[in-house]
């Protein structure tokens, strides 16, 4: 992949994300090094803006899948040829209500049907599946995928490939401080799923659940999972940074090997930064990366000493070094004391390390909505420099002309000649999962084929 065009989705880890947002969904950006030009805009529809919550874009060989929530908060997926023609829209029998968690997930399987995810926060799973010519106007909801004990309290939709290429649907079953990971395999030739472990990846001995970012793919072809304990569904009771690595998803191990039996449970995990409860850190921001040898790094939060937020970087150094941790951040004075349930308005949002050359990392990060590349030593993680940047959200208010009550949100993928496509649509912030007082006005969903361009 283009070098610019792999930079520019480095953006996903900012939304957590996004594709798996856990306490809150935080303002899509993009990323903060790049400018790109915009080829060509497209209105979709005109879509819900009380609040954001994250819509889909994927790719198939030939066509452009998008779902989104339109203008009466209706679930609906549209599909068009990537040379162009019309959309074939389709509206599906779902309606989010206030709720910035439920967010949607498409993936297309072997055989072409499309499986679309949404609509879900500790609710009964919400599925639909096409027939195998993935013509969206066939998409019908599916009443089970394999246990329907396992499928009445649903959020966080996730789908993966493994090795094989194999579809793999990742959700949590349960509730905030209460949930286990439940992962399902498809059978492309049946069209059936089936349970790709007996056992729940973790345990929270039904005191607490863990919120996890991943699994990514690392260079060496491996999973890698980062996730934090959270006691009670209060965002301010996560703590413990965890890890673990899978080559196929059913058999996972510490960073040096060791193997972990499933469910992972607290007292068997492998615990880089053991931060206490009401520390600073927040679920869905320790987002994985790579250094330039492929060690496997979480970039993080919490508080410092003298209680301000500050941002760290984990990377494992090998068996005898375990891991280290850095603080890469030297904030004064500032402390994001973040507390209670619902989707929060993130003052924070953090990438994965990315390695830039010269022996250099890069760290991405938005504070209070400025974007900030720190650049650090991979040799000893130590601070080169914090590096304000122009965000591509920022980039594309213009274009878009965003409201001040609004924020941009873009979701995006790579095209197949180093362009980028992307959903862009404004919406206000996240509101705690709870009504407003008013309802805004739809705003128009756009499609953009954008250029990057190094600045």
């Amino acid at each position: 992949m283009n070098r610019f065009v792999s930079s520019l989705l480095a953006v996903t880890a900012l939304w957590v994300s996004a594709a798996q947002a856990q306490t809150f969904t935080p303002s899509p950006g993009a990323s903060p090094t790049l400018s790109a030009e915009v080829i060509s805009t497209e209105a979709l529809d005109r879509v819900w803006s009380g609040h954001s919550v994250r819509f889909a874009l994927i790719t198939t060989k030939t066509d452009l899948v998008v779902g989104y929530y339109d203008a009466n908060r209706q679930l609906t997926v549209a599909r068009r040829h990537k040379t162009g023609g019309g959309w074939t829209y389709q509206k599906l029998d779902t309606w989010n209500d206030w709720d910035s968690h439920n967010y949607i997930a498409i993936a297309e399987d072997a055989v072409g049907r499309l499986h679309v995810a949404a609509n879900m926060h500790s609710s009964p799973m919400t599925m639909f599946v096409s027939d195998p010519s993935g013509d969206v106007r066939t998409l019908k909801r599916a009443p089970v995928l394999v246990d329907v004990a396992l499928e009445r309290s649903a959020t966080y939709p996730i789908f993966l490939r493994d090795r094989a290429g194999r579809l793999i649907f990742k959700y949590r079953n349960g509730m905030s401080g209460a949930g286990d990971e439940i992962y399902d395999v498809l059978d492309a030739d049946t069209g059936k799923w089936a349970r790709l472990t007996a056992a729940p990846l973790v345990d929270g001995e039904g005191e607490r659940n863990a919120y996890f970012m991943g699994p990514v793919v690392g260079p060496d072809t491996w999973f890698h999972i980062a996730w934090v304990w959270r006691e009670t569904p209060m965002a301010e009771t996560n703590h413990d940074l965890s890890y673990a690595k899978s080559p196929d998803l059913i058999h996972w191990f510490k960073a040096d090997g060791t193997p972990l039996p499933l469910p992972i449970k607290l007292k068997d995990a492998e615990i880089v930064d053991p931060v206490p409860v009401k520390g600073g850190m927040i679920n869905n921001n320790t987002l994985l990366g790579f250094d330039e040898q492929g060690r496997a790094t979480i970039t993080y939060h919490k508080f410092d000493k003298a209680g301000d937020t500050q941002i760290f970087l984990a990377r494992y150094r090998g068996p005898k070094a375990g891991w280290e941790r850095a603080q890469i951040s030297q904030w004064k004075g500032y402390r994001w004391d973040f507390s209670g349930g619902g989707s929060l308005k993130s003052e924070i949002f953090v990438g994965g390390a990315q390695p830039i050359g010269d022996g250099l990392l890069k760290v991405p990060v938005i504070r209070l909505g400025q974007s900030i590349d720190f650049i650090v030593r991979s040799s000893d993680l130590s601070l080169v420099e914090a590096r304000p940047v122009l965000s591509l959200a920022d980039q594309l208010k213009a274009v878009v002309k965003t409201p001040d009550d609004m924020q941009v949100n873009i979701v995006n993928v790579p095209g197949d000649a180093g362009e980028v496509y992307a959903l862009v649509w404004n919406a206000r912030p996240p509101h705690r999962d709870m009504a407003a007082p008013d309802i805004p006005d739809p705003t128009t969903l756009l499609f953009m084929t954008l250029r990057p361009r190094a600045r």
